[in-house]
């Protein structure tokens, strides 16, 4: 969308940008989701199909397109692990989720030690306080990705590293949902 019949100046985006550039922000980890969802919003008042319902079909079809690139947009901008996964994948570092799944050994510790302490667990009290942990966890793994993907100087190993940690988040996500379903069950 770069010009309209009516005259409208239009923002001088390309279908093909990449989702930081869309929003124009830093390809950094580290981000404000009040700022992405401000600049979610302001994109999608440019796009939205309604806009332009006087220009016709196919300008609608377009309009529709970019609604559609936008919100996808920021789907994986405003969540913090899909955003540490798009910016791996920018970096040379695709994920592979389901073709690598090589763990360190001690994180597959952990994640027997977690299993284990769930199907023990009696009452509440002991879920909620796997729970805390296992959030503990992922709050520094997170940080440990932010500081790899923003500030190491080698972009290319910080993007591998972070990609490992990126599926072991992976992991802890999945299980926290277990514990959710556990706790809604209790």
């Amino acid at each position: 969308m770069r010009g309209a019949a009516t005259g409208r100046a239009f923002f001088l985006m390309k279908l093909t940008d990449n989702d930081f550039a869309l929003f124009g922000l830093p390809e950094r980890q580290q981000q404000e989701r009040a700022e992405i969802d401000a600049r979610w919003k302001s994109l999608q008042a440019q796009v939205h199909p309604d806009r332009f319902a006087s220009e016709g079909a196919a300008a609608q079809r377009v309009a529709m397109q970019w609604a559609v690139r936008v919100n996808e947009a920021h789907k994986r901008l405003r969540d913090p692990l899909a955003r540490a996964a798009y910016l791996c994948e920018l970096r040379g570092a695709p994920i592979q989720a389901n073709e690598n799944t090589a763990m360190p050994a001690s994180f597959l510790m952990e994640q027997m030690e977690w299993r284990e302490a769930l199907d023990e667990a009696v009452g509440v009290a002991a879920i909620e306080a796997l729970d805390v942990e296992v959030d503990q966890r992922e709050k520094t793994l997170l940080s440990e990705v932010q500081q790899l993907l923003d500030d190491e100087n080698d972009a290319t190993t910080a993007a591998s590293a972070a990609a490992q940690k990126v599926r072991a988040l992976m992991f802890v996500q999945r299980f926290r949902s277990d514990i959710a379903k556990r706790l809604d069950n209790a």
